[in-house]
């Protein structure tokens, strides 16, 4: 049996792919429980300093399976969007809490719950063929899988509500112009190594700093600038503790390149 979720390591970075090509990468039980369970492993393993998130074939995820939730809603057994508890919402606060950069290689499309994915990406790299559909609304369904939180800190609120209520697809081109992409290369046959070049790049930097980062992003972006400042000072008290923090301050008086551990 074809596993769903491939994790591949290469030094400090861990790369996830998403592995039902024949379906576009559709979500579904099996591939969200592995999903979850990877990224809460990854939490913990001081080992992995980066992460890419990548599809495997032409598309980087369709969303939710369709076919599978069909099913669930022809039976009795239960609550097919339960689903939306279960797994969509672990996923998207370990992907956005995850203490370590994420890279998403969005090479395709990326549509409904597979687009939030992508949004809960740090950075995400694209090609010509990417594009991005929210498509919820089209099954006649509000976002999930963190888009409510994700999309309107990428492209504001009035653009947010306009891809979700809409649901038309977005170019590559004008995902760079709207801030959902990073970065755009030439060529789709480049998106993965692009992006692993980026996490590899990351995973040689301050693991703990970028952590930080991230959580003090979370609280500044909807916190008072009170909030902000306690959340900035909390994360200068644990960076200025890591030994990554002293070893390049003394790299900088000496005039050398620091060299970050992670720690």
């Amino acid at each position: 049996m074809t596993e769903p979720l491939l994790v591949d390591r290469t030094d400090a970075v861990v790369t996830l792919t998403l592995n039902r090509p024949q379906s576009m990468n559709s979500l579904d039980v099996a591939l969200k429980e592995a999903l979850r369970d990877a990224l809460a492993e990854l939490e913990q393993d001081r080992s992995c300093r980066a992460v890419v998130l990548a599809g495997a074939g032409t598309a980087f995820s369709a969303g939710q399976d369709l076919r599978e939730h069909a099913a669930g809603l022809e039976s009795a057994a239960g609550d097919p969007l339960e689903t939306v508890r279960a797994h969509y919402n672990p996923i998207a606060a370990r992907l956005a809490n995850l203490p370590k950069p994420v890279v998403a290689a969005v090479r395709g499309m990326a549509a409904g719950a597979g687009a939030s994915l992508a949004f809960l990406a740090d950075f995400r790299i694209g090609g010509p063929g990417t594009s991005f559909l929210m498509a919820f609304a089209r099954v006649g369904l509000a976002g999930d899988t963190g888009a409510s939180w994700s999309l309107p800190r990428l492209v504001g609120h009035a653009k947010a509500v306009e891809l979700l209520m809409l649901a038309e697809p977005v170019t590559a081109d004008q995902a760079m112009r709207l801030g959902l992409l990073t970065r755009l290369v030439d060529d789709d046959e480049q998106v993965l190594p692009q992006a692993h070049e980026l996490a590899a790049r990351l995973a040689a930097g301050p693991t703990v700093a970028y952590g930080a980062i991230k959580r003090q992003l979370s609280v500044g972006d909807a916190g008072t600038l009170y909030e902000a400042l306690a959340a900035e000072a909390q994360a200068q008290t644990i960076c200025g503790a890591t030994a990554d923090h002293r070893a390049a301050t003394a790299a900088f008086v000496a005039k050398r390149k620091p060299v970050f551990e992670g720690h």
